[in-house]
């Protein structure tokens, strides 16, 4: 299973973490895949400056927001769980 760690602390959470929790959530049941995707809230994730901070398993952190989600779950989920 995919897990979708999103930052929850205090930069991200003020540039709208739950709202990027809420839209991925959204994105995995539009989908179908909640089988397969695991989205979490996760304390700081080191890049606050970037926030809201995103990582999927032990990748690489990513900035969302919730304008931008769709598109990061299109790019970056969507082809992982394809495979």
């Amino acid at each position: 299973m995919m897990k979708i760690h999103v930052c929850i602390g205090s930069a991200c959470h003020l540039k709208g973490s739950y709202n990027v929790i809420n839209s991925l959530q959204q994105l995995s049941e539009e989908y179908k895949l909640t089988d397969k995707v695991e989205v979490d809230a996760i304390f700081c994730l080191g890049c606050c400056t970037e926030a809201v901070s995103v990582r999927i398993d032990d990748g690489e952190v990513h900035s969302v927001s919730g304008a931008t989600a769709q598109e990061f779950f299109v790019q970056n989920v969507l082809p992982a769980v394809s495979k």
